[in-house]
């Protein structure tokens, strides 16, 4: 992107000049101010973040800052160099090489992941999903709350975990190894896409994201997708701007990947090829049909075994994927659109990275507007339309989640600091160690939110489920009906299921069947629902008070019924009870 020098409008309309400058009008002085006291609020605001002083959501203050300080540039002639102190300390930090930053970037990722462990050391419910999948596998607990629409891949790095070490620690390893993995990806990409430094700036602010950084400590899927996906999104570009490349050859096993990690990939995944399209032209990759075919028919042969599953669970090859947009908590389509819309980009990013991820849509528009064939530009329109057809695709076809577009908060982020660093001229390097600097801050500060604000509703929900849990842990066959069907199955051993789930399948033979409702419980039935769902059997009844949030815990056992003859089963993909043998809760 070429930079035009910074020439304010009066020197362009004839404005008369006074010793080389502007005369800078009341408006833009008052801009200066605002501008200069908003940067200091939110450089304070973070600081005293990080020291654990203030709490809840941080002010955007660099949301004000950053216009008003654009208002009060264009007072200015030409924008004088940086002082010769300020030039000083920012050629010092250019001696530290790029991937001793990387490097420090990992570090601080690692140190946050185990100062959260202690902020949320119960599992919750999403993780006890796949915990218990993966457990399943290893010593046939029963896979409470697992869904046939669910993928494998991470249940399968949770069993290896398992196996080494039984216990929360172990899975919550593999939530750190998928987050350095996605870091150093994003940095090895954005340094190919930008230079070195830019990739550890970008980095950076990635990890001090809100969005990003909330789901750090968890056992889940979604930022090792990101590392996978974002590894497509380079070779695509690898295989336009590199004569003779080879990238369209590698490209499908990374997509395969991030597909057998996280389905909802399907919906990102269409929006990069989509993308990849309007920026290139389709004459581009038709020139590649060779490789552009080989690509897809190994793609598509990856798939088979996904195919035959889901043609044999649900009678379709797509069953799975289309019964995962069914399962999405949304009140009407478009409304995961709408909501990433109300929360953009701030919520997503923080005050710091709302910023970067706003230039990086000024980038993208400018890159449109030149309207060229260089391939920076196409660069810049591929990168920036694969966020914003991610927001569209994903928004429309499932419920809004700020872990499902971070795709599209690493390109605008990566796109942002490369706008910001060829916008500000020779004031490149003073302001990308602004940038630098202030997101050191932000990721302890944002750690320290996470901590206080964010975690212990989560927690304190934890601590009645596993109070409950804890009691009811059997070594007999066992099945909760409960709304907290994973967490419960999980801390106790047995298997557990909703009450919409039970109401559909007959009760299982020789498993002790418990009830529980909680005191402020969710999705739980009323007075004449729970007459029917017991069906005239001999009951117990007994209370176990919790320090959660959720209250007492109301748990209905139904006596064992004889065995009798088949009758029918559980929901397709779930367990009806659990295996004799199976070890207690106490175990774990």
């Amino acid at each position: 992107m070429t930079t035009a020098p910074v020439i304010s409008p009066g020197s362009v309309r004839g404005a008369p000049e006074t010793s080389g400058e502007v005369r800078t009008p009341r408006g833009r002085r008052v801009a200066l101010v605002v501008a200069v006291v908003a940067a200091l609020a939110a450089v304070v605001q973070q600081v005293l973040l990080a020291v654990g002083i203030g709490g809840g959501q941080p002010w955007p203050w660099l949301l004000v800052a950053v216009p008003a300080w654009l208002l009060a540039r264009r007072g200015l002639r030409v924008v004088p160099a940086p002082p010769p102190v300020v030039a000083r300390a920012v050629d010092r930090l250019g001696r530290i090489p790029a991937w001793a930053g990387a490097a420090g970037v990992l570090a601080m990722a690692a140190a946050v992941w185990a100062a959260l462990q202690d902020d949320e050391p119960l599992i919750g419910h999403e993780e006890a999903v796949y915990a218990n999948k993966a457990r399943s596998w290893l010593d046939g607990t029963p896979d409470a709350g697992w869904g046939t629409y669910r993928p494998v891949g991470l249940p399968v790095l949770g069993r290896i975990a398992l196996a080494v070490h039984d216990d929360v620690g172990a899975l919550r390893v593999v939530a750190l190894l998928l987050t350095l993995f996605t870091l150093i990806t994003t940095y090895l990409v954005a340094a190919r896409l930008a230079t070195p430094r830019r990739a550890v700036v970008a980095t950076l602010l990635l990890l001090g994201g809100l969005g990003f950084l909330r789901r750090v400590p968890q056992f889940l899927n979604d930022i090792g997708a990101t590392g996978l996906l974002l590894i497509v999104v380079y070779l695509l570009v690898r295989a336009q701007e590199k004569p003779g490349s080879r990238a369209l050859y590698a490209l499908p096993f990374a997509a395969l990947a991030a597909f057998y990690l996280r389905y909802g990939v399907v919906g990102t995944l269409a929006a990069v090829v989509a993308a990849a399209v309007l920026a290139y032209g389709p004459r581009a990759w038709l020139a590649q049909s060779r490789r552009l075919a080989l690509g897809v028919g190994v793609f598509l042969a990856g798939l088979v075994p996904h195919f035959v599953y889901a043609t044999e669970v649900t009678g379709s090859p797509l069953g799975l994927i289309l019964s995962a947009t069914e399962h999405a908590g949304r009140s009407y389509v478009g409304d995961g659109l709408v909501y990433y819309v109300s929360i953009f980009p701030y919520r997503l990013a923080g005050d710091l990275g709302a910023v970067v991820m706003a230039a990086g849509l000024w980038g993208l528009g400018a890159a449109i507007r030149r309207r060229r064939q260089q391939h920076h530009d196409r660069r810049s329109v591929f990168l920036g339309m694969s966020a914003i057809l991610t927001f569209v695709v994903l928004g429309v076809a499932t419920d809004g989640e700020p872990r499902f577009v971070y795709l599209s908060v690493v390109l605008l982020t990566v796109l942002g600091v490369q706008t910001l660093a060829e916008a500000a001229g020779r004031w490149s390097a003073t302001v990308l160690a602004a940038v630098a600097a202030l997101a050191a801050v932000t990721v302890p500060a944002t750690a320290q939110y996470v901590a206080h604000d964010a975690m212990p509703g989560p927690n304190a929900q934890h601590l009645s489920t596993v109070a409950v849990a804890r009691q009811l842990a059997s070594d007999r066959p066992c099945l909760l009906v409960t709304g907290y069907e994973p967490d419960l199955g999980w801390y106790s051993g047995c298997d557990a299921v909703t009450f919409g789930q039970y109401r559909r399948m007959a009760p299982p033979s020789g498993a002790e069947v418990s009830l529980i409702l909680f005191e402020r419980g969710r999705s739980q039935p009323g007075p004449a629902s729970l007459r029917r769902l017991i069906g005239g059997r001999a009951t117990t009844t007994r209370t176990i008070p919790t320090e959660g949030s959720l209250g007492t815990a109301t748990v209905i056992t139904l006596r064992a019924e004889r065995p009798g003859p088949p009758r029918t089963t559980a929901p397709a993909g779930r367990s009806a009870s659990r295996p004799p043998g199976t070890r207690s809760a106490a175990a774990w």
